[in-house]
């Protein structure tokens, strides 16, 4: 092989393996989904209903998947977007109380805040009405009913949303529609 040969096979070798090593991770992040697919797996149509039940379609369905999915299942799982998710929801609280109520006291607020993000009283109660305890995949040994599973998926999602639409406030939006609008506890199963 000549010199000139093994130079242009080289460079083919490296060129192929750089595009077939992106294409997982274009995938993960949603860059070449198919919007006509239509979901087959148990998991990619309660993802579809989910969708359904918000209002929200994904652009990038894997962040979805990523927030549906909790840390005893994968490495890739929902502890990052359910952190966002909880900020998000809390910003959208505060704003929402403060526009109703100006004179509020930081107490009152907090207060406000402490209830809509409680686990059992209200963010696994939103999420229960999603049947998200249905949808987050969780290892074999553990329960995907708890409170706090519930909960940290249904904050994950809202951690998705914001990312896959560029805006915390949309996330927000979407939060308030399926808080059903009410500050405080959830509405009811």
């Amino acid at each position: 092989m000549s010199s000139r040969d093994f130079i242009f096979f080289s460079v083919f070798i490296v060129t192929l393996f750089e595009l077939i090593s992106s294409v997982p991770q274009a995938y993960a992040i949603g860059k070449y989904e198919d919007q006509s697919f239509k979901p087959s797996s148990p998991f990619s149509q309660a993802l579809e209903t989910l969708q359904n039940k918000t209002g929200y379609t994904f652009k990038s369905i894997g962040l979805l998947r990523r927030a549906m999915t909790h840390s005893s299942f994968s490495r890739e799982n929902n502890k990052a977007l359910s952190t966002l998710g909880t900020h998000i929801i809390e910003t959208s609280v505060s704003v929402h109380s403060l526009e109703e109520n100006i004179d509020m006291s930081s107490k009152e607020l907090n207060n406000l805040i402490s209830e809509i993000s409680n686990v059992d009283s209200s963010c696994a109660v939103d999420g229960m009405r999603l049947w998200l305890q249905k949808v987050v995949r969780v290892s074999p040994k553990t329960d995907p009913s708890t409170a706090t599973i519930v909960c940290g998926a249904f904050r994950a999602m809202f951690g998705a949303i914001a990312i896959d639409s560029g805006s915390t406030d949309e996330a927000g939006n979407v939060f308030w529609s399926v808080h059903n609008g009410k500050i405080g506890r959830a509405a009811s199963l």
